[in-house]
């Protein structure tokens, strides 16, 4: 089994659309899929619409929390709920594409056991590419990691490495230098990164300083 692991904060609008996009992909490569959407404390509909979705469909779980804890707190219940053996991380945004869902599993069969995206071509605000690129520019230069793109959250893991690794604060940015730093194999892929439909960005330069920190 895949699982998808989907952090969610104000993304109503687009989580219908990224629901049916994922169950495409499934049908499409005969994937047995579950989808698990955390509720990060949204204060819009994403969670009525969360609700709908896994009355629809019964590969779809939701999660909730009743305030905001951040992305870490919010993959740490996806992975704990997820029952397949690769887990596929995603933003709700829709500028991470689930096409390239292939591709991870292609190298993960190579041999990796963490894949991280790289968003060579970035549809963001230049206030949040130039924080990013500096953050993973220092972090390739402390750790020996040197992805181009840590802050990525399209990722695919083996689950087991969250036996290991635990999530917190703003830990997940880091969970390919955990991984690599107990022998894990790291790795990366270019992805295509979308323009974003609805809303804003949640991202912001506090966010680069606490992954810092």
């Amino acid at each position: 089994m895949l699982s998808a692991v989907i952090p969610v904060l104000n993304e109503a609008e687009s989580l219908a659309a990224l629901c049916c996009e994922l169950t495409s992909v499934a049908r499409e490569h005969g994937y047995d899929l579950e989808i698990i959407f955390v509720d990060d404390g949204s204060t819009d509909a994403s969670w009525s619409v969360i609700e709908q979705l896994t009355r629809d469909d019964a590969r779809v779980q939701g999660i909730r929390f009743r305030r905001n804890f951040g992305k870490a707190a919010a993959l740490a219940a996806g992975f704990e709920a997820a029952r397949g053996d690769l887990v596929v991380t995603l933003d709700a945004d829709l500028q991470d594409d689930p096409r390239e869902i292939p591709r991870f599993l292609a190298a993960m069969e190579g041999g990796l056991d963490c894949v991280s995206g790289w968003k060579q071509v970035r549809h963001d605000p230049w206030h949040k590419v130039l924080p990013s690129r500096v953050f993973n520019w220092l972090v390739g230069a402390l750790t020996g990691v040197k992805l181009h793109d840590h802050n990525c959250g399209f990722k695919c893991y083996r689950r087991e490495i969250f036996h290991e690794v635990r999530l917190y604060g703003e830990l997940h940015r880091f969970v390919p230098v955990l991984a690599a730093a107990r022998g894990w194999k790291v790795g990366e892929i270019v992805v295509n990164h979308r323009p974003r439909k609805f809303g804003r960005s949640k991202y912001g330069v506090s966010r680069i300083v606490k992954g810092f920190l």
